[in-house]
């Protein structure tokens, strides 16, 4: 299955988690996700498919945001760039581990 596609299911499954969690900003639907959220995504797949962990995965997102200006907030605030995720990934809520154990997973189970 081709990086982009792979990349696509990735970002619907952790937006359904991030409903079903009851998240105050989900991410949109991929065909409406911003450019940076796309590339974010697929540089995640191929991380994940050159066998980065879970906690890689998270400090490579880390990067991607700060790289990008992003910084650590009590709300994500897209407008000012604040994200409460940006922490160690040990720091990180059961739930928000949850979505990198899920991305890693979905990219194993495609890229097979």
């Amino acid at each position: 299955m081709h990086i982009n596609n792979i990349a696509r299911v990735c970002h619907e499954a952790n937006r359904a988690l991030q409903l079903i969690q009851d998240d105050p900003h989900p991410s949109p639907h991929w065909v409406s996700a911003p450019g940076w959220q796309r590339a974010s995504a697929i540089d995640g797949v191929i991380a994940a498919q050159n066998g980065a962990t879970p906690e890689e995965l998270h400090q490579s997102w880390c990067d991607f945001k700060e790289a990008d200006g992003w910084v650590y907030g009590h709300a994500k605030d897209e407008a000012v760039k604040t994200h409460p995720c940006l922490v160690p990934y040990l720091d990180l809520p059961a739930e928000q581990i949850t979505k990198d154990h899920l991305f890693a997973a979905i990219v194993k189970a495609l890229s097979q």
